[in-house]
C-alpha cells in the first residue's frame, strides 16, 4: 500500500511538471506567433499606452529614484527605460536575445547610463543575494514554469524591506493580453507566492483597467 501511494505521489508530481512546462510552452508559443520586431512594435505602441498607463504605474511606485530594481521579463524596455529615467539603477532582464539587443541601441543612442541588460535563462532570475531593493514583472509572471520555486529566488535577491510587485491581465475576457487559459488568477499568484515565502501583500485591481497589480513581501 505505501508503496503503490508512493508510486501514486511520484506519477502527480510528474504530471505537474508536464502540465507546467506546457503551460509555459503554450504561453510563450502564442506570443512568438509574432515575430520579435512585431512584439517589439506591438510592446512600444500608443495601443500599450493606453490600457498600461505607464504614468499611473510610476507614480503607484513611489520615490524610486536611487533604488536598485529589477525590471523582470523587461521585453523591449517599456518600463526599464521610464524606470531609468526616473533616478531608478535598473536591471533589465530578459531571456530573449533580440529585445536586449534592441534594448541596447536604445540606451546608446540615448545616451542611458543607469540600466544593465541582463540575459537571464528561463529558470533563474540570475540575481545575487539582496541585490535590489525592487523586482518589477509585468504582463510575464504567466510565462514562468515552477513559478514558486523561481519566486523563491527572486525573493532572495531582494533587499531586507524591499517588495515585488507583479502586474498582469485579469483571468476574464478582456480586449488585451493572451488567450484566457494562458492567464493566472488573483488566487493563484498569492497562493504560489505563499508557497514562494511572501507573507504580506497588497493588491490593486481598480489602477488599470485589464490588469491587477500585487505587491508581495
Amino acid at each position: 500500500m505505501k508503496k503503490q501511494l508512493i508510486l501514486l505521489l511520484l506519477s502527480i508530481g510528474f504530471i505537474n511538471a508536464i502540465l507546467a512546462q506546457h503551460d509555459r510552452n503554450s504561453a510563450n508559443a502564442y506570443m512568438h506567433k509574432s515575430s520579435e520586431e512585431e512584439l517589439i512594435q506591438s510592446f512600444e505602441s500608443e495601443e500599450r499606452d493606453a490600457y498600461q498607463h505607464p504614468e499611473k504605474v510610476l507614480k503607484y511606485l513611489g520615490k524610486i529614484k536611487g533604488k536598485s530594481i529589477m525590471d523582470l521579463g523587461a521585453g523591449s524596455g517599456y518600463f526599464s527605460i521610464r524606470l531609468a529615467k526616473t533616478g531608478a539603477k535598473v536591471i533589465s532582464a530578459d531571456v530573449n536575445e533580440k529585445f536586449q539587443a534592441y534594448l541596447k541601441e536604445r540606451i546608446t543612442k540615448e545616451k542611458i547610463s543607469n540600466l544593465e541588460l541582463r540575459k537571464i535563462p528561463y529558470d533563474n532570475p540570475m540575481l545575487e543575494a539582496e541585490e535590489v531593493d525592487l523586482v518589477l514583472t509585468v504582463n510575464t509572471y504567466h510565462h514562468i514554469e515552477n513559478r514558486s520555486e523561481y519566486f523563491s529566488k527572486v525573493k532572495s535577491g531582494i533587499k531586507k524591506g524591499g517588495e515585488l510587485i507583479i502586474i498582469d491581465f485579469f483571468k476574464a475576457e478582456i480586449p488585451v493580453g493572451p488567450p484566457n487559459d494562458h492567464k493566472v488568477s488573483i488566487d493563484e499568484v498569492i497562493s504560489e507566492l505563499k508557497e514562494a515565502g511572501y507573507k504580506d501583500f497588497t493588491i490593486d485591481v481598480n489602477l488599470l483597467p485589464y490588469q491587477f497589480i500585487i505587491k508581495a513581501k
